[in-house]
């Protein structure tokens, strides 16, 4: 029980790596906070699954590109348990086409979430993590951040964006102990993988020396173990998570 009496905020935990991060965080002992925006079902049934396994979880709805309610949302996790010791930045977005197809607003809406959403928790949560001398910031980003990826340019805009923000508050946080690591995803079995056509997916397995997609229980083991005492000497670091594709 690695993270026992630490709290941990996931947003975006309702479903795919969020969920399996919710889980794998509480299977060590951590309260679990299920942030979400709109699968509220699918969010209680992640805190469902926590309590049935002996694990405290709640679920907060919150839009996390929103000052307000990341500033709520923040509350409540205190005024429930007192603190915030561990934040995964989980919640993203895509809104996929070639740049000069791109509608202004699916521009905006993934950059305030994928990356102006990782901003605003950060910025409340840490003023707990400061408190208590201690704190893991942990944010999902994603190998088209560092590579880029036709197509997604908005994605790989925010991913990459938010890349360079881990490493800048790794910096402003390291004398507070408090350490700030991203992890970056290739080819994970999610939503969006299961959309694409089977040629597509034969393609992208082509690039992958393991020769398989990632489960979200690979991103999560990498998450949980960024978030322990085992790495407490680690910070500012990208961590791909990609099967070789990217090496």
């Amino acid at each position: 029980m690695e993270l026992e009496g630490k709290v941990s905020l996931i947003t975006g935990a309702s479903r795919g790596l969020g969920k399996a991060i919710a889980l794998k965080l509480s299977s060590l002992g951590s309260k679990v906070v299920v942030n979400y925006r709109e699968r509220e079902a699918e969010a209680n049934s992640v805190v469902d699954a926590i309590i049935n396994q002996g694990g405290e979880a709640i679920s907060i709805k919150a839009d996390v590109a929103d000052s307000e309610a990341v500033k709520a949302l923040v509350q409540q996790v205190t005024d429930k348990w007192g603190k915030i010791d561990i934040l995964v930045n989980n919640a993203g977005i895509n809104r996929d086409t070639l740049l000069l197809r791109m509608p202004d607003e699916d521009w905006d809406d993934v950059l305030n979430i994928n990356l102006r959403g990782a901003y605003m928790c950060t910025k409340f949560a840490l003023r707990s993590m400061m408190r208590e001398h201690w704190g893991r910031i942990i944010n999902i980003a994603s190998v088209a951040g560092i590579v880029g990826n036709a197509g997604q340019s908005n994605y790989a805009a925010s991913k990459g964006g938010l890349i360079a923000f881990t490493k800048s508050i790794a910096r402003e946080m390291g004398s507070r102990n408090i350490t700030a690591n991203a992890v970056a995803p290739g080819f994970i079995t999610t939503e969006m993988t299961d959309k694409l056509p089977t040629e597509g997916k034969e393609s992208i397995l082509a690039m992958i020396p393991l020769q398989r997609f990632g489960k979200p229980e690979d991103v999560s083991e990498l998450v949980a173990f960024l978030a322990t005492e085992k790495a407490n000497y680690i910070t500012g670091q990208v961590i791909s998570i990609d099967g070789g594709a990217f090496t």
